[in-house]
């Protein structure tokens, strides 16, 4: 790569920001106060919506790139990385154009699909290590057919990338996500796009890994010093993000959290171990894969609670771990496949007029937490040892507690990763052949606090079942 010898570009597409930020090329570590972030705010809607304003995020993003230029960041860039959310979708006409706001994965509007008993959706799953899920094309496209006239049909990132070098291709990384790739070839799934009802070229082409564009000849006024810079196909932000905290090792399990959360093992693609139902497989680059479980409530749950609340500290200030009375069941947004909670199905037991907001905030973190390890535990048994394990993202920084809980829950010592913006980091190491190290603070559980959790897990399994039970009700 040209220009290595200076710095790397990330952009980030989240869900609550997108982010411009500069790394060393060396170590993909960022540079202090070469940050631009960009809030952003999702539409939510009572018919299960959840959705961006695609111009005004694009136009966010590229306010990030203004900014570092302002501040005369954008000088010896050598590479461009991309991070972005998984599994949106935008219907497109055919000059391109958008016909939908980008749909994202907290979307539950979909339609039903009856494919008969012919069709054998563990060996699906094997393949694709996806299921027939609204959160995937496959159940997305047909909703989208039903409702518009599409020509064709890209994800954010898709979007970003053509925007910034004319160029509308996707990777297969952001591809696995959607849920119509064929993991070991990584070409689309013939199955998947006939579920679907397209075909490939309605779809962005995929490219590998290798592959960069420029950007567009209309940027080069804007922002010069990125003239004939390389741009990297994007990476999901959950490999992203594993490969960012230094969980890219098939011994260790990443634990990140931002807006949401996941427990992730990165190994390699051959030889990979048989995939089990309730675990997911998507694809980190052209030679590795990334296996594992997400979480809808997370950061999303803290943030919401701390507002709600009106909580001074982001702390459970003077509530021990695992001592809570109450227990949370933290379904507010759903539930990831292959589980169908739909959203608004958050349960607290065990109230009493004695709890304080301190209480509901323990609460909430530690049945998040329990969450996480339902899926450690099975990561565990797939591998066939106790996984070591890292804790990663923006969640893990903005609360201490938090850190302690997740450590106490899994019964194991953990690893802190010291960089909060894992994404970029995970992006830029994957670009440049990258192996960050997590380089933060070890944490060893504290017995009691342990003891406690391990006393209140068998409850919050019987009323994790009744919140389910009571979700189809």
């Amino acid at each position: 790569m040209t220009k290595t010898d200076g710095r790397v570009l990330a952009l980030d597409l989240g869900t609550s920001s997108a982010r411009a930020l500069v790394l060393s090329a060396a170590d993909a570590a960022p540079i202090p106060g070469a940050l631009a972030r960009h809030k952003i705010s999702p539409t939510y809607g009572h018919d299960g919506s959840a959705t961006l304003d695609l111009h005004e995020y694009v136009e966010g993003l590229l306010g990030c790139l203004d900014e570092l230029q302002q501040n005369s960041q954008l000088d010896e860039i050598g590479a461009i990385v991309l991070s972005s959310q998984w599994h949106s979708i935008v219907a497109l006409d055919n000059k391109g154009g958008a016909l939908t706001p980008v749909i994202t994965w907290a979307d539950t509007r979909t339609v039903d699909l009856d494919l008969g008993t012919a069709f054998d959706e563990p060996a699906f799953h094997a393949r694709t290590g996806a299921w027939l899920h609204r959160l995937y094309w496959t159940r997305r496209i047909p909703w989208l057919l039903a409702s518009e006239s599409p020509a064709a049909f890209a994800g954010l990132p898709d979007l970003v990338l053509e925007r910034l070098t004319g160029e509308r291709v996707t990777s297969v990384s952001i591809a696995s996500g959607t849920g119509t790739l064929d993991l070991a070839t990584g070409a689309y799934d013939d199955e998947a796009l006939d579920i679907a009802g397209v075909k490939p070229d309605r779809l962005p082409s995929i490219v590998p890994t290798g592959w960069t564009g420029t950007l567009r000849a209309e940027y080069a006024r804007r922002w010069p010093g990125l003239v004939g810079v390389p741009v990297h196909p994007p990476t999901g932000d959950g490999a992203a993000s594993n490969v960012g905290t230094g969980g890219y090792g098939i011994g260790t399990a990443a634990v990140t959290v931002g807006t949401s959360a996941a427990v992730r093992v990165v190994h390699p693609i051959d030889d990979a171990p048989e995939l089990p139902w309730e675990l997911w497989r998507y694809r980190v680059d052209d030679q590795r894969a990334v296996t594992g479980m997400a979480f809808s409530a997370a950061g999303n749950l803290h943030a919401w609670l701390i507002g709600l609340l009106q909580l001074e500290s982001d702390e459970p200030t003077g509530v021990e771990i695992g001592a809570s009375h109450a227990i949370a069941i933290p379904f507010m947004a759903g539930t990831r496949p292959p589980a169908t909670v739909p959203s608004g199905s958050g349960v607290y037991f065990g109230l009493s007029f004695d709890d304080t907001a301190a209480d509901l905030l323990a609460a909430s973190l530690q049945g998040a937490s329990l969450e996480i390890d339902r899926g450690l535990r099975q990561l565990d048994e797939l591998f066939g040892r106790k996984l070591d394990v890292v804790l990663g993202g923006g969640g893990i920084d903005a609360s201490e507690w938090w850190r302690r809980c997740l450590t106490a829950t899994f019964d194991r010592p953990t690893t802190v990763c010291a960089e909060p913006e894992v994404g970029a980091r995970g992006a830029a190491a994957i670009a440049l052949g990258l192996s960050p190290s997590p380089g933060g603070e070890h944490l060893t559980p504290v017995p009691a606090d342990a003891e406690r959790v391990a006393g209140l897990r068998d409850r919050y399994e019987t009323l994790r079942a009744l919140a389910v039970q009571a979700s189809a009700i």
